[in-house]
């Protein structure tokens, strides 16, 4: 079971005998916490995933939850497993979840953090020794990609689409920012804690310093001011502030005792993390508990000065608003409660909840905000999981607009220099994981859409009469039994300068480079592993928040 998991076990109830491990020689609990808790939680108590607790799953038998494991589940972020279980392996996995017992948390402390820390360059001697970059004429024009089964980090000339290095970051690399004050330095987290500073200036960009903050990660966020890092744990639950110059840690906020919705006193794991050009505060999101802190990073000792609760339920992914007070809202996806919360930095509190439609579960990933001149607004937008539509809402937190697309989506993106919001489809089922939907962004509704064939083209497509406006060659990939793949997008991400953008495919490894403005295809980057996100420097340095 995968990290971005969306199960739903629901359905007919198979007869009977226990299933048997056979020859597995899997750990299963091992898996478990590689592949699956981020979703479903380190007790197996859910969040983006499904409640695996035995009562509720132990209703649905065994040969049931043996196919949704091997097979997925249609509808939803729960993927096949075939490629990595046999069926034995599954069979074992089903029994494991089946006689599961909660087991207690371990507690976030700073002296378990600082045991980890590493230094693997010398920065003063690097900073001193390259003040530009060897590289590239500027870090600017560097995008950072994510290899996620490789898990590897690796940085590409945005201007030449060169590959100019990889390495190894820890299982599962995820998020990275970067300090927009000295851009020469960026930061990656894993989904294993590990936290890693490179330096862009210096040949082949080194990771200069590492620290691990826990056994399960996610998020991360560097201050506008360059001076303070803060890292997001599901395991152990909490955060912790780092310096941004170093990587020591500086104080840990621990969550293995809030409040949750219904005022159970319980772990939470911490899920989005956001500074903000607003004032001097960095937001992290309690999932489980359904609260978000704010952090004052300018007093002594670092305080929460903000404490906004019953935000919603599974709280995950959030961006923060553009245009006019930048930086002032931090917009928090509720996956449990389908709604976008509305924290305010100014006042600290919650200024409203968007809804997003029933079951959707909205995923903005880094989200959109731009300013539509048609209607003289601000607007926001995200994808949502479990449905095909892009939420469109104002500055008075009104829903404008439902624009239907494909398939569920995990990522949204945009910037200035391109008409459309580039929308994925990546939860939507093989029929439509190959498509990207581009939405106007003064019409609001799908103006192209771009689709990669197993058969090796990638077409530009009229959404009105579905008719093919450019077809273009890019290549067939096959697997290890000669079958061919289809492509699955993901991510779009604005480059070199507005350009191009980004976009991700993930089965076939590689990433596609399109004009940003037409959406016409330009160009590929090979021979990658499962290539997730894609940061460009430039736009991440704009971007409030990421």
């Amino acid at each position: 079971m995968k990290k971005i998991l969306g199960i739903t076990l629901a359905g007919v109830i198979f007869a009977t005998l226990p299933l048997m491990a056979g020859d597995s020689k899997m750990d299963v609990a091992q898996m478990f916490e590689k592949e699956c808790q981020g979703c479903h939680g380190p007790n197996h108590e859910g969040g983006v995933g499904s409640s695996l607790d035995p009562k509720a799953i132990g209703k649905k038998g065994d040969y049931f939850l043996r196919d949704t494991i091997l097979s997925g589940r249609a509808g939803t972020a729960m993927p096949s497993f075939k490629s990595k279980f046999t069926s034995d392996d599954a069979d074992k996995m089903v029994q494991y979840l089946l006689k599961y017992e909660a087991k207690q948390l371990t507690k976030l402390t700073i002296e378990d953090v600082a045991a980890t820390y590493q230094v693997l360059e010398n920065r003063e001697e690097l900073y001193k020794k390259y003040p530009k970059p060897t590289d590239v004429k500027s870090v600017q024009d560097i995008v950072v990609f994510t290899e996620r089964d490789a898990s590897k980090v690796g940085f590409i000339d945005g201007t030449t689409n060169k590959v100019l290095s990889k390495h190894s970051s820890g299982f599962a690399t995820h998020v990275t920012v970067v300090n927009k004050r000295i851009p020469r330095y960026v930061y990656n987290i894993s989904r294993d804690g590990w936290v890693n500073m490179f330096d862009l200036n210096a040949p082949g960009q080194p990771i200069i310093a590492k620290i691990r903050v826990g056994s399960d990660s996610r998020g991360l966020a560097c201050t506008p001011d360059g001076r303070y890092l803060m890292a997001g744990n599901y395991v152990p639950g909490g955060a912790v502030l780092l310096d941004a110059m170093t990587l020591k840690p500086l104080k840990v906020y621990s969550t293995d005792q809030v409040e949750d919705m219904d005022g159970n006193i319980k772990s939470s794991r911490v899920a989005s993390i956001a500074d903000t050009p607003y004032g001097p505060y960095i937001a992290f999101a309690l999932k489980d508990a359904g609260h978000v802190y704010i952090v004052d990073y300018s007093k002594p000792d670092f305080p929460i000065v903000g404490d906004i609760p019953k935000i919603g339920r599974i709280l995950h992914d959030a961006f923060l608003n553009e245009g006019e007070e930048v930086g002032r809202y931090y917009m928090i996806a509720s996956q449990g409660s389908d709604v976008m919360g509305i924290v305010d930095f100014k006042t600290k509190t919650l200024a409203d909840k968007v809804y997003t439609g029933p079951g959707s579960k909205p995923h903005p990933g880094q989200g959109s905000s731009w300013y539509n001149e048609k209607l003289g607004k601000q607007l926001h937008a995200t994808v949502n999981m479990n449905v095909g539509d892009v939420t469109i809402w104002d500055n008075q937190w009104h829903v404008l607009k439902h624009t239907k697309t494909a398939g569920g989506g995990l990522f949204i993106g945009t910037n200035e220099h391109t008409p459309f919001l580039w929308a994925d489809n990546v939860i939507g089922g093989e029929d439509n994981y190959n498509k990207i939907d581009l939405v106007d962004k003064e019409t609001l509704m799908v103006g192209r859409i771009i689709q990669a064939t197993k058969e090796g083209t990638v077409q530009l497509i009229d959404p009105n009469n579905l008719k093919v406006i450019k077809e273009w060659d890019i290549g067939a990939v096959k697997n290890e039994k000669g079958e061919l793949i289809t492509p699955r997008l993901l991510h779009g991400e604005p480059s070199a300068h507005g350009e191009h953008m980004y976009v991700s495919d993930w089965t076939c490894g590689r990433i596609l480079v399109f004009n940003a403005k037409t959406g016409e295809y330009v160009t590929q980057i090979t021979e990658l592993t499962t290539p997730t996100f894609t940061y460009s420097i430039e736009h991440r340095m704009d971007l409030p928040g990421a």
